[in-house]
């Protein structure tokens, strides 16, 4: 496998697909059964979405969390639900791997929802590292060891809109499930490989 990829290639490449199920979630009643499900995986997905501010120096909160499994992907609204128990349960649990990239940043936003002690986050740009590979961003990423390509049309758009576009959900449920997917992969080229959990401070 090459250890790059160029942005010309990316292009060629066709556009990435999610044929599961996607869930938005949007009122505290359904997250407790959701978090039981998720609770009962190995490894899943994770990404936020943040509506983007376009004055200097301000910064909105978290406005969505996706955390996907293989077939299916959940999109907690928090700009409705806020960082609940639950799902702070979950953020927190040392047996289920949360794998992403850019996770750092994702982690801090939602730190400033309600504060948790991470656990079990594996950063997929850290493994990129350790494999020699020289692309770090998701899309990259997808690019090379996927070979499709990951439109990042949607991010600058407005997630705290009331309604979210159907553009929107497919692009949210995409950035997580396309996280597991390329954390698949790095177990098949090193089964061995042993992932490593990161140390955030805040």
């Amino acid at each position: 496998m090459e250890n790059t990829i160029s942005k010309e290639a990316i292009g060629e490449l066709p556009l990435c697909q999610f044929d599961g199920k996607i869930t938005l979630v949007e009122d505290l009643v359904e997250i407790d059964e959701i978090v039981d499900i998720l609770l009962k995986e190995k490894v899943i997905g994770f990404d936020t979405e943040t509506k983007p501010s376009f004055k200097k120096g301000s910064v909105n909160q978290t406005s969505l969390l996706q955390l996907s499994t293989a077939n299916e992907a959940f999109l907690f609204r928090l700009n409705k639900t806020g960082l609940c128990p639950s799902l702070i349960k979950l953020l927190e649990s040392t047996k289920l791997f949360k794998v992403g990239v850019g996770i750092r940043d994702d982690i801090r936003g939602l730190n400033q929802l309600a504060r948790f002690k991470p656990g079990r986050f594996i950063e997929l740009q850290d493994v990129a590292k350790n494999f020699g590979i020289d692309v770090f961003s998701l899309k990259g990423l997808a690019g090379l060891m996927l070979e499709v390509r990951v439109s990042k049309r949607q991010r600058l758009s407005n997630w705290e809109a009331d309604t979210l576009t159907q553009a929107q959900i497919d692009y949210a449920a995409i950035d997580a499930w396309i996280a597991l997917r390329l954390y698949e992969e790095f177990v098949l080229l090193d089964p061995l490989y042993k992932f490593k959990s990161i140390v955030y401070r805040n």
